[in-house]
């Protein structure tokens, strides 16, 4: 049970609703109110840094090419 709570699935996981908790939180932001433009850039590029960081465990969980 344990090592459930801490594999890379899980962390995939966690991280994508992260980004989308990001992306809705820009989009408000951006209709509603609006953000100094520094603030703005931080959440876009944590944004940019979720995604990566997705991109590449789901390339350690699914290669593409056969080990």
């Amino acid at each position: 049970m344990e090592s459930n709570l801490h594999s890379p699935e899980r962390r995939l996981i966690e991280l994508r609703i992260e980004h989308a908790d990001l992306n809705a939180l820009i989009d408000a932001a951006a209709r509603e109110q609006p953000l100094d433009e520094l603030t703005l850039r931080r959440l876009k590029k944590r944004r940019l840094a979720l995604r990566d960081l997705i991109a590449h465990l789901e390339l350690e969980l699914d290669p593409k090419e056969p080990a």
